[in-house]
């Protein structure tokens, strides 16, 4: 049986996850008033994953008889001052968002809730490779900064990404 504790701290996850796509849509909006189309794609499929992720969080909270509760958020950041901006940001979202499952973990682990260890399981590895997408996606902005032909180059690049939630269980 989940402690009111740890319903607190799944809500709050849960919340966090529908926080985190509302900061990518922002991230979205921005670059398709730069016309940067493929990065738009890029942050409007990660808003989808953030919202799955979510979803997850909701299922689970029902699935365990409990009762989710939704809560607001801040207006998210808006405005950058490159595309190489709008990755940092994001990469530092998704530190958070690390932290959040760590704390989320550890009280699951003090209170020896093994059903959401498990699920939790799943976004240790997920953060893990989050993480690792965004730093390298930096890494290659950093690497091609003044070279518009990469720049364009890479926003094709991500107009071709897509969410499959089939291939995120």
């Amino acid at each position: 049986m989940l402690s009111k504790k740890m319903l607190n701290a799944l809500n709050d996850q849960m919340n966090r996850e529908f926080e985190a796509a509302h900061t990518y849509m922002a991230m979205a909006a921005w670059c398709s008033g730069e016309s940067l189309d493929g990065f738009a794609n890029f942050f409007l499929v990660q808003a989808e994953e953030e919202r799955f992720h979510a979803m997850k969080f909701y299922k689970y909270i029902n699935d365990r008889g409990k009762r989710v509760t939704i809560s607001g958020y801040d207006t998210p950041k808006n405005d950058f001052k490159s595309i190489l901006d709008v990755y940092e940001s994001a990469y530092e979202q998704e530190q958070k968002v690390t932290k959040s499952i760590y704390k989320l973990s550890d009280i699951a682990m003090d209170e020896r809730e093994h059903a959401t260890i498990q699920f939790l399981n799943f976004f240790l590895d997920e953060q893990v490779e989050e993480e690792a997408l965004f730093d390298s996606i930096i890494d290659r902005l950093k690497r091609i900064q003044g070279d518009n032909n990469a720049l364009v180059m890479l926003d094709d690049e991500f107009s071709k990404r897509s969410f499959s939630p089939e291939s995120n269980e």
